[in-house]
């Protein structure tokens, strides 16, 4: 009787590779495979490749009735042999062998005895490192995936097996993968059906580390021994090793998973294992798939928006993450797909927010309250990352989608818009514009741009200015800080935080460049926007500290990166406008602002002082500083920004000298070379439609000349009381009744030429007409004007750049000057 249990007489008869096969099989199993015999069948399995079929179902015969058998030292054996005959013959007759192979150790893997499985598994592992010289076009691995993919969710009773069970699983997906991605076929295992097997139950493994451990991020690289054991890092390694093999067209195959697990193990809320697996994703697949994954993402968010919000933040703070990683390479045609849904999601959530307030009653208070704090989660994680996403584009797109959000901005009183917020009333649609200003800002947060008209180009910059005439100054704060990010060019803004009397500019290391051509022209074009948007800003009575501080710091910056000459000249016009509108107070503004109104022009003007340098303009500006120190400490932003200040109950009997004085100004800079003619024409802003949309009455309705009232006979600069007398008023003066159709059109010319010409022709037409005035007052006065009763009584009459003697006011009369 031989080893096999055959007489010797039958033994000799049996083909030889039978015998051959018998033969390395010993009598005692503990005493392993017989290594002579073992090279005997190899060479003559190499010699013979047409007998490896043979060998192979021998083999396989064999091995199946010492499974039944439990005879598990031969198994061993069976399938020791096996693999070094895989490694030994690479002819193109092993086919027919690896079939006999993959059943022997299909038939392990179907055993329920671990150690038989985890055999089978380390057996199709080597055989999947094998290259074969041909593919095989017929062989499928739907089993060995549906049983890997098992064993990967093993719950047996012993925590050790079922960790190498679980191992064995892995490894055994892993050799799968790369069998198949190496053949011909490789679509093969990119089927949904295979997919949605073989990426669940490596996601199941890397969960529970985090579950374990609750770390938020993703596994850290581990050691060599730590791969081995560790079911969760070794299957993040196995799942980062098939998202890199993945291709243009299954791409998405392998993403859609992903979400099924998530969902179906509630890993939304909280989302850390989320994010942690989306950063897998992201850094595993090829750059230039990143937009499948963010696509994947807005539809499922499209699918899953009736969700609970924190359900909803939890997608979103994922697509923060796959974006943030996706916008420094190549996305495509994706950005504007990711703000069009991200906006339409951030209506849907205001919307939803509002819906519960107005459905909140009594005792759902509480939960609706609720509702409407994790609303604004989804509010503040949409905003994150529309903003985040757009300051990490290369400027080029970031330029394309600051316009595009920009556009989104609903305004009252236009549908201009793209958003829609008809139905959401004034608080939602309020709402929605902070939530977009907020996200722009984060969008323009780090924005150079060489010129200041790449970064305001005119269709951004009309849409920009038109919030910050809203009466709401958290709309207006947003506005003035985006205007910051992109005015703000060489990092200065720190510098100049908080509204305050700087000792010495010089110590703030302002950086500055000249100013180049392209920016002199944007400040022709554009710059009386910007002022009258500061001028207008500085007049709403809801200011706050902030908003003060934010228009003293625009003031600052436009001096800085745009400041040559003329738009020096145009900033102290401005500076004084604001000064008179503290002074005269035609809005009735209350104390506070009035103050800080002041205390803003005093800052500033000694910024500016400063910043030209102009010795004598430095010092009338430290004299009026050192002046208000002593005796309108209120003036100042150092007292009047502070918690406990003390406010004056009137303005109306402070002295000049407390004042900045245009005269006092013009002299100084006209000593040093400046071109002065402008400053003695008072600053008045420019009319647009802006004022119809932002629901504010208009800033003028007709041009009008101001008569000032001053005690005595002193003509240096007003800087008391004002009477203004509008075109109205000059058409009951003169008694005109019966006005024709020609003069009424006249009037209208003039008003619309002083709301849309150029304001150097206006400048230029004034000049002109100055002489004009003069010579026709002076006929007038000398004329219509009887002597007082009394000679106390004196008046000064200013009109473009004309400034008349104080003369005795009793009656007087004025033609039509126009």
């Amino acid at each position: 009787m031989g080893r096999t249990g055959v007489c010797c007489c039958c033994a000799a008869l049996r083909p030889r590779y039978k015998r051959l096969v018998d033969n390395i099989f010993p009598e005692d199993p503990k005493d392993g495979l017989v290594k002579a015999d073992m090279e005997k069948l190899t060479f003559y399995a190499v010699s013979a490749p047409e007998k490896l079929d043979r060998i192979g179902a021998y083999l396989a015969e064999r091995l199946s009735r010492d499974v039944v058998r439990h005879r598990y030292g031969y198994v061993l054996i069976a399938m020791e042999a096996l693999d070094q005959l895989l490694m030994a013959c690479h002819s193109q007759s092993i086919k027919p062998f690896v079939e006999s192979f993959l059943q022997m150790v299909a038939k392990l893997l179907e055993s329920g005895e671990p150690k038989l499985q985890v055999l089978g598994t380390n057996s199709f592992v080597k055989f999947a490192n094998i290259e074969e010289d041909t593919p095989s076009y017929h062989r499928r691995y739907d089993f060995f995936v549906s049983r890997f993919s098992a064993m990967c969710h093993s719950c047996h009773s012993d925590p050790e097996t079922r960790t190498e069970i679980r191992i064995a699983g892995i490894r055994g997906i892993q050799g799968v993968v790369r069998k198949t991605v190496n053949d011909e076929l490789r679509a093969t295992i990119w089927e949904p059906q295979h997919m949605d097997k073989i990426v669940p139950s490596l996601l199941f493994n890397m969960q529970k580390i985090e579950d374990i451990d609750s770390r938020t991020g993703p596994p850290s690289s581990p050691t060599g021994g730590e791969k081995e054991e560790n079911p969760a890092v070794l299957a993040e390694n196995c799942f980062r090793e098939l998202l890199g093999r993945a291709t243009y067209g299954n791409m998405n195959n392998a993403v859609r998973p992903v979400f099924a697990h998530l969902d179906h193990h509630r890993l939304w809320d909280p989302n850390e294992f989320a994010v942690s697996c989306f950063k897998i994703i992201m850094y595993s697949i090829q750059a230039q798939y990143s937009h499948h994954v963010i696509q994947e993402t807005l539809g499922y968010l499209d699918a899953r928006k009736r969700d609970s919000p924190r359900v909803r933040a939890g997608i979103i703070q994922v697509l923060l993450e796959a974006v943030a990683i996706a916008a420094k390479g190549s996305i495509g045609p994706t950005v504007l797909e990711v703000f069009n849904t991200l906006l339409k999601h951030l209506r849907l959530s205001v919307d939803f927010e509002l819906g519960e307030r107005r459905s909140s009653t009594g005792s759902a208070s509480f939960s609706t309250s609720s509702k409407e704090s994790d609303e604004r989660i989804v509010q503040n994680a949409i905003i994150q990352t529309i903003g985040f996403f757009g300051s990490n584009l290369p400027d080029y797109q970031r330029s394309e989608i600051m316009m595009f959000v920009m556009g989104k901005v609903p305004v009252f009183g236009t549908s201009s818009h793209l958003l829609d917020t008809s139905h959401l009333g004034d608080l939602g649609t309020r709402r929605i514009q902070i939530m977009l200003l907020r996200s722009l800002l984060m969008v323009t947060s780090g924005y150079n741009a060489k010129t200041i008209a790449a970064a305001l180009p005119a269709p951004f910059l009309d849409p920009l200015l038109s919030p910050s005439l809203m009466e709401d100054s958290e709309l207006r704060q947003l506005v003035l800080e985006i205007l910051h990010n992109l005015i703000d060019r060489h990092d200065n803004r720190a510098k100049l935080r908080g509204i305050r009397i700087i000792p010495d500019v010089s110590d703030l290391k302002i950086k500055r460049d000249k100013i180049s051509r392209q920016d002199v022209s944007f400040m022709k074009k554009h710059g009386q926007q910007l002022y009258r948007h500061i001028y207008l800003g500085c007049k709403e009575e809801d200011n706050v500290q902030k908003n003060f501080e934010l228009l003293y710091t625009s003031l600052a910056l436009i001096t800085i990166e745009l400041a040559n000459e003329e738009v020096v000249i145009d900033l102290i016009r401005l500076a004084i406008a604001l000064q008179d509108i503290a002074i005269i107070n035609e809005d009735n503004l209350p104390m506070f602002n009035r103050c800080g109104v002041k205390a803003l022009v005093a800052a500033y003007l000694n910024f500016l002082s400063q910043m030209i340098a102009v010795p004598a303009f430095c010092q009338h500006v430290s004299k009026v500083i050192e002046t208000r120190t002593v005796e309108a400490p209120y003036f100042l932003p150092e007292n009047i920004f502070k918690d406990k200040r003390i406010l004056p109950k009137s303005l109306e009997k402070h002295e000049k000298n407390l004042f900045f004085l245009t005269n006092k100004i013009a002299e100084s800079l006209g000593g040093s070379g400046y071109s002065v003619e402008r400053l003695s024409v008072p600053y008045v802003p420019q009319v647009t439609d802006e004022d119809r949309l932002s629901r504010r009455k208009s800033i003028v309705d007709t041009v009008s000349i101001q008569v000032d009232i001053l005690p005595g006979n002193n003509t240096e600069d007003k800087v008391s009381n004002t009477e203004e007398i509008t075109f109205e008023a000059l058409k009951k003066a003169i008694d005109n009744t019966g006005l024709e159709e020609q003069e009424k059109e006249k009037r209208r010319l003039v008003i619309e030429k002083f709301q849309k010409a150029p304001f150097e022709e206006i400048a230029a037409q004034c000049e002109t007409k100055a002489n004009f005035l003069h010579d026709r007052l002076a006929q007038i006065l000398e004329l219509t004007i009887r002597p007082p009763p009394s000679p106390s009584g004196t008046m000064t009459i200013t009109a473009g750049h004309a400034h008349y003697q104080s003369v005795p006011v009793y009656e007087m009369k004025f033609p039509d000057l126009f």
